[in-house]
């Protein structure tokens, strides 16, 4: 059985930082955050292939920075200069070993999600 847990998630000033870590169990690959704030659909905003190449949104490149452990199968999602509208409920993805959901909502894997609030 796989579960995924997210952490790190809270309230900080415009321009402050967060780090998001996702934590998997059981036989999945872990590759992608996503977000999703009230009204509006989820989408991606980070993944990481097998090789290690990241891939982000254009809304969080260079504030952004996705890293994976494979030792330990874990996802950490560095936010830097944070934004208003970075406010939303981010969740961890995985799919099953081999596959590579991201950008996609077809991952069969999700976290419970962690809230991000960023005021200005």
């Amino acid at each position: 059985q796989v579960r995924l847990v997210e952490s790190g998630g809270g309230s900080v000033q415009a321009g402050g930082s967060l780090r998001l870590s996702c934590a998997a169990s059981g036989d999945a690959y872990i590759m992608g955050w996503f977000r999703q704030a009230p009204g509006k659909e989820r989408e991606g905003v980070a993944g990481i292939n097998s090789k290690g190449d990241p891939t982000y949104a254009d809304s969080v490149k260079g504030r952004f920075t996705i890293s994976r452990d494979n030792a330990k199968n874990t996802l950490d999602l560095q936010l830097n200069s944070l934004k208003p509208e970075d406010t939303a409920m981010y969740y961890c993805a995985a799919d099953r070993p081999g596959a590579y959901c991201y950008p996609f909502l077809w991952c069969q894997y999700w976290g419970q999600g962690t809230q991000v609030t960023v005021s200005s």
